[in-house]
């Protein structure tokens, strides 16, 4: 390693080649070297991973029909069949284990593939008007309130009663998720999403960088599997919980959504109308019950 002194010469021709745009890859995590400034003034030049963020288009192509694309999302490469399967089952756009006939990603030609771009065969017809008006709206800046909510109970089912969790399970959730996030410990900069059971073990964890793709990537693990609707989970997500994971998390018929920070206003109605626990703030054996109290047993 090469010490500079902060604010001396520059940082080696090496570590600034390193800190420049890199071809796309298929790694979670990319390399780099970074300078790192201490408080004593000087520098250390240092190897160190980034989680990779790359975009990744889903295309559709319905039966007898060309592909159409419905959606790119910036993601962290690994588990894109399940993050394009869990995409269009939690958007509503597939909503059958049998409707899809095969995922692959893009053929250009015989000797090379489009990593970025995952096409889903359907078995059906795929309605493209439909995929477009739903995704004007959702991809909009700030989801219509009330408009959304409508939508969301029309093309799910309200979770009815579902399981009673104890409270000493609730709290050990967030050390089993952080114990599963192998990339995060690695780069420090990515979401995690985890489904457990209502006894507290862990049945899959998935990172990204976008909180929700981390969650369509369980959602896709469940539905390719066909394991949904997924009744008798509990979701765990690291960061915030927003209105599109409760929504996501309904279609996938899941009773229980948590998360370590804080809901937004608009979670909150859609768990009250949905019929979903949303518990927020879960961290040091403490945590606030938002929506459907009576999951929880809270002297259990």
């Amino acid at each position: 390693m090469t010490e500079l002194a902060a604010g001396g010469s520059q940082p080696s021709a090496r570590l600034q080649a390193a800190s420049s745009v890199r071809p796309a890859t298929r790694h979670a995590t990319t390399p780099v070297r970074v300078l790192a400034a201490s408080a004593t003034g000087t520098g250390l030049e240092r190897p160190d991973h980034l989680a990779t963020e790359e975009p990744m288009a889903i295309q559709v192509r319905g039966r007898q029909q060309e592909p159409v694309s419905v959606a790119v999302t910036m993601r962290t490469p690994g588990n894109d069949y399940e993050l394009a399967a869990g995409f269009l089952m939690s958007e509503g756009l597939v909503r059958d284990r049998r409707e899809v006939a095969r995922i692959r990603y893009c053929d250009v030609a015989p000797e090379v593939q489009h990593y970025n771009v995952v096409t889903v065969d359907l078995t059906v017809p795929f309605t493209t008007d439909f995929a477009q008006r739903h995704f004007f709206a959702s991809s909009s800046c700030g989801i219509c309130g009330k408009a959304s909510l409508d939508q969301v109970e029309i093309s799910c089912p309200v979770i009815m009663s579902g399981p009673v969790v104890a409270r000493s399970v609730i709290v050990s959730l967030p050390d089993s998720l952080r114990g599963a996030q192998r990339i995060f410990e690695q780069t420090g900069g990515l979401h995690a999403a985890a489904l457990f059971d209502t006894e507290g073990r862990l049945i899959e964890a998935r990172e990204d960088v976008g909180r929700h793709n981390a969650v369509d990537k369980l959602i896709g693990h469940a539905f390719l599997a066909g394991e949904t609707p997924l009744r008798e989970c509990v979701l765990l997500v690291s960061g915030r919980v927003s209105f599109e994971i409760v929504q996501k998390a309904a279609v996938a018929g899941i009773p229980i959504t948590c998360a370590v920070s804080a809901p937004s206003s608009l979670a909150i109605q859609a768990g009250e109308r949905l019929g979903m626990t949303v518990i927020g703030f879960l961290r040091a054996e403490q945590f606030n019950i938002y929506s459907h109290p009576e999951r929880v047993d809270l002297k259990a």
